[in-house]
């Protein structure tokens, strides 16, 4: 149980900025997530891509095993880091927007690998990029805050 000092002020977070997926080619991620999904390149070296998701989070695209020794930047040191498996990432999308992205999808030749429909009104359509990763396109209804 944290305890703070009579007076202290409670820090809180204002949301998730980024989230990382670790590919085995990173020209073909970019290529994927930048036809798929239209997102914009932010930065880009050979060792990571940053996405713009929204204009508000960023979607970190890491070549497997090119950040296990970390990275020293000009204002200090991002500590190692590196992923297997098959991972798993939500992007939220208006339910209006739902059968635009199935259709997307299709004419993208991303085979949609199933469907969801939520007990609280939501649906999500899942896919997997070229890793193997599932990728979930979800609309409001999927949990209680969202």
């Amino acid at each position: 149980m944290l305890v703070f000092p009579p007076g202290a002020v409670m820090a809180n977070l204002t949301g998730v900025l980024e989230t990382s997926l670790y590919v085995d080619d990173l020209d073909r991620s970019i290529q994927f997530y930048r036809s798929v999904l239209e997102l914009e390149i932010l930065e880009q070296d050979d060792r990571f891509c940053a996405l713009n998701v929204s204009g508000r989070q960023v979607l970190l695209l890491f070549l497997k095993g090119a950040s296990t020794r970390g990275a020293t930047l000009p204002g200090g040191r991002i500590p190692p880091h590196d992923g297997e498996g098959q991972l798993h990432l939500a992007f939220a999308i208006a339910a209006a927007e739902l059968a635009a992205w199935e259709q997307r999808l299709h004419e993208k030749g991303v085979l949609i690998e199933s469907q969801v429909a939520w007990s609280r009104g939501g649906h999500s359509l899942y896919f997997r990029d070229p890793d193997d990763h599932l990728i979930e396109l979800a609309t409001p209804g999927l949990w209680s805050i969202y």
